[in-house]
């Protein structure tokens, strides 16, 4: 009797064991399905693969991770030899609606792509735009908004709203605001002249059109033009200076330079800048006191003032003998005869006070000479 009762005890004991493997079974497929539904709900929209490219080093290899890289834009910074790569920030959202942006810096004329995304890309329809607030258009079923080349006014708040089709809410919804800050890719550019903005005739002088790139933007490439009032002196080019060997007044004028991008999406013009070139020190005109005039002797003529001597020929771009050999007017050579022809006007001005005093001298003694004739 015992027996029995025992074997009845162990077989309900294992009917109560087998139900209760039955109802943790249970639990358990319950608790997975919330795990993976909470997994898709945190997972929203989409999820995205993150990979970071490029060679794997250890301390004690010997690699070097700065020949690996071709392009100097795709290093962010470097610690003991290591290369990282540009931080950027992932935001998981269990919204009906998200605004996805970029996950990169943003600078002048990049383009910009947002996207308005719902929840397991159900079909949207009316989808609005907004920028701090206001509307960037009329609804419309396109799911995206770009600017081809932004600038930094492009600058606020983002936010879409739309209405989900079949099989969504069906209801208006609004996706979280997203800032959006447009960086400036480069300052306007600062124009310098070197030696200075007086320079002195006949040496050499240089204009640099100064400006910088992030290090983000370290690999871009400005073009960089220079303008004299208003005229374009040199054209678009990668040298950012522009040389004059032989400094002339000619040059004297307003100087601005403009750097653009190469796709000239961007570009930014100088402050103009001043240049007046010194011409050389020039010694100074001999210039003598005039004799005064005396009367002239009894019974002699008054003599006539020497007559002003014929002009001396000034230099003409017209004039074939103060041109170039190429036919074109040498200014460095037209400032130099300029200078002989002002010593020459300075010593026939010489030559017409001598010749005065010596008829002065001769007119004096003319009448003692007479005198002592008669005698």
């Amino acid at each position: 009797m015992l027996k029995k009762i025992i074997v009845g005890i162990a077989g309900d004991l294992n009917t109560v064991t087998m139900k209760l493997g039955c109802v943790l079974m249970a639990w358990a497929l319950y608790l997975s399905l919330g795990v993976l539904w909470a997994s898709q709900m945190l997972l929203a929209a989409s999820f995205e693969t993150l990979q970071c490219e490029g060679p794997v080093c250890t301390e004690e290899s010997s690699c070097h991770v700065e020949d690996d890289l071709t392009d100097a834009s795709e290093a962010g910074f470097q610690v003991k030899g290591y290369t990282f790569s540009e931080p950027f920030h992932l935001i998981v959202s269990y919204d009906w609606l998200i605004l996805q942006g970029p996950a990169k810096p943003v600078f002048e004329g990049d383009p910009l792509v947002l996207r308005c995304q719902a929840w397991q890309d159900w079909p949207l329809t009316q989808v609005t735009f907004y920028r701090d607030g206001s509307a960037l258009g009329p609804p419309r079923p396109n799911k995206e908004f770009s600017i081809a080349a932004v600038q930094e006014a492009d600058s606020g708040h983002y936010h879409c709203s739309g209405i989900f089709q079949s099989p969504g809410p069906g209801s208006p919804e609004t996706a979280s605001g997203v800032a959006i800050t447009v960086q400036e890719l480069f300052p306007a550019p600062i124009l310098r002249a070197i030696p200075s903005a007086e320079p002195q005739a006949g040496g050499p002088m240089t204009l640099s059109c100064q400006t910088k790139l992030p290090l983000q933007r370290s690999a871009a490439r400005l073009l960089f033009s220079f303008y004299k009032n208003g005229r374009t002196v040199q054209s678009r080019g990668v040298s950012s200076e522009f040389q004059i060997p032989t400094a002339s007044e000619d040059h004297s004028g307003s100087y601005w330079c403009e750097a653009a991008t190469e796709d000239n999406q961007v570009w930014k013009q100088s402050p103009q800048l001043e240049i007046r070139v010194q011409g050389p020190p020039s010694s100074a005109p001999l210039t003598l006191n005039p004799a005064p005039q005396k009367s002239a002797a009894p019974g002699t003529a008054p003599e006539e003032a020497p007559g002003p001597l014929p002009p001396l020929p000034t230099p003409s771009s017209e004039d074939p003998d103060f041109s170039s050999p190429l036919g074109m007017p040498d200014p460095h050579l037209y400032h130099q005869m300029g200078l002989l022809l002002k010593h020459m006007q300075d010593v026939r001005v010489l030559l017409g006070h001598l010749l005065m005093e010596l008829r002065e001298l001769s007119g004096h003694r003319k009448p003692g000479t007479t005198k002592a004739t008669a005698e």
